[in-house]
């Protein structure tokens, strides 16, 4: 596709993030009106000289009023909702104003641990881990209650691991990375065997923008993710080489044990990435024919590593996270 055939107003609420931004690239270059509203305060993703810059914090409803003035749109995508009182509000605002909104939720809101694979639309929602994942769950509720009383034209998509250039995999990140270029120990969740379905965003944006404006997509959900599913041993291994380590020293720790030494990590990793997670997503495929993933891990980790090494600022490194992971090493060769 090189072009829009019917251009689309299009408004994206967020549209600088790691998941977002390619999305708006992409929805330029096919020929759509385009607005952004956020903070305007993005300093890894510049929006591209056609987007509108609506700016406001999207907290503050009178502020996303004043900037919004009264507009229609083709097409809303809330890339920022995360409570359903926000949600609610938006569906206040919006109704009438729009031919389609597009929620982003996430999969994390499929049953966790799934009892059956792959995942597909019809999981049933339930995460006793992640309170994140139960707020998605309930912003859906609001949603689908919506279309069903008062025909609300909602869309509901659900991303997996979503990445740039700019957000490593790992549970560590840079630090992660710091302890690899040391040639120190790093803790992989479970035995490192299980399957993790990550996605470029570049991807995600052909999926995507492809339901935008559709009218088969509304009242409907659909999960937009690739078909690589790399062990989390694989991941590691990959980052390891992308930083100039050849023989890393990956060590298993179990995901309950690492919630317990570090719970900040607890609800993301027991209510996302401690279980193999992979889908089918030919509904979505039904719908965008042209969605085909082509960026695999392996390969898009040496642009990772590359952009953080052009971007010492970006450098994290979390002394805390690194004396935690040297407890659980040394916990888990105790053994």
């Amino acid at each position: 596709m090189t072009g829009a055939r019917n251009p689309l107003d299009i408004l994206f609420i967020g549209g600088s993030g790691t998941i977002s931004h390619a999305s708006v690239e992409r929805a330029v270059r096919l020929g759509h009106r385009v607005s952004v509203l956020n903070r305007g305060r993005s300093t890894r993703h510049e929006l591209p000289d056609e987007v509108e810059s609506l700016v406001a914090d999207v907290s503050d409803g009178d502020a996303v009023d004043e900037a919004l003035a009264g507009r229609e749109f083709d097409v809303v995508a809330q890339f920022l909702g995360f409570t359903p009182e926000h949600v609610a509000r938006d569906v206040e605002r919006f109704a009438g104003r729009t031919g389609q909104y597009v929620f982003i939720s996430s999969a994390s809101a499929y049953q966790t641990p799934p009892s059956r694979l792959p995942v597909t639309e019809s999981t049933p929602l339930r995460n006793p881990f992640w309170q994140y994942s139960r707020d998605k769950i309930a912003c859906e509720d609001v949603l689908v209650r919506a279309h069903r009383d008062d025909a609300f034209p909602a869309t509901i998509v659900r991303p997996s691991h979503t990445y740039d250039e700019t957000m490593l995999l790992t549970m560590g990140g840079w630090t992660d990375v710091a302890r690899l270029r040391a040639g120190r120990p790093v803790v992989v969740p479970g035995d490192g065997t299980s399957l993790w379905t990550v996605t470029h965003t570049d991807d995600f944006a052909v999926g995507f923008v492809g339901l935008l404006g559709n009218p088969l997509a509304v009242g409907d959900s659909f999960q937009i993710m690739g078909e690589h599913s790399p062990t989390w041993n694989q991941i590691y291994t990959w980052l390891a080489r992308a930083a100039g380590v050849a023989e890393p020293e990956l060590v298993p720790v179990a995901s309950e044990t690492i919630a317990r030494a570090l719970p900040d990590l607890g609800p993301g990793l027991l209510g996302d990435k401690a279980h193999s997670m992979v889908f089918d997503c030919s509904k979505l495929r039904a719908l965008v024919p042209e969605f085909n993933p082509t960026v695999t891990y392996d390969v898009a980790v040496h642009e990772q590593i590359a952009w953080f090494d052009a971007h010492p600022e970006s450098q994290r490194f979390d002394e805390d996270l690194d004396a935690g992971f040297d407890r659980l090493v040394a916990h888990a060769k105790a053994l």
